[in-house]
């Protein structure tokens, strides 16, 4: 058997202990009797909370680093370029955030 722990957890707040192999269990050591649905539910929330929050993950990764983008400020400021701007519009036009 393997259980779905994250969803579990947030279907059962008092969930302390999951075992795939003996169960669930609370801070006492009872067994907690899991639903199905419930479980499938708290599932269905995780993800719509993962794919609202996943741009940012996305971003992150994609940005220049930030001895880049300190490099790309000092120039623009020298410059009068909008280099690092205009780099930082790329990603958030890229992945932008969700409405």
């Amino acid at each position: 058997m393997s259980l779905d722990h994250l969803a579990i957890l947030k279907a059962y707040p008092n969930a302390v202990t999951i075992d795939d192999g003996t169960g669930v269990f609370d801070k006492d050591d009872n067994p907690i009797s899991l639903v199905q649905s419930d479980i499938d539910a708290a599932r269905v929330t995780l993800d719509a909370e993962f794919a609202a929050s996943k741009y940012k993950i996305d971003r992150v990764e994609e940005y220049p680093s930030i001895g880049d983008q300190l490099d790309m400020l000092y120039w623009d400021k020298k410059n009068s370029t909008t280099t690092w701007a205009d780099a930082v519009e790329a990603v958030k036009a890229k992945y932008p955030k969700p409405s």
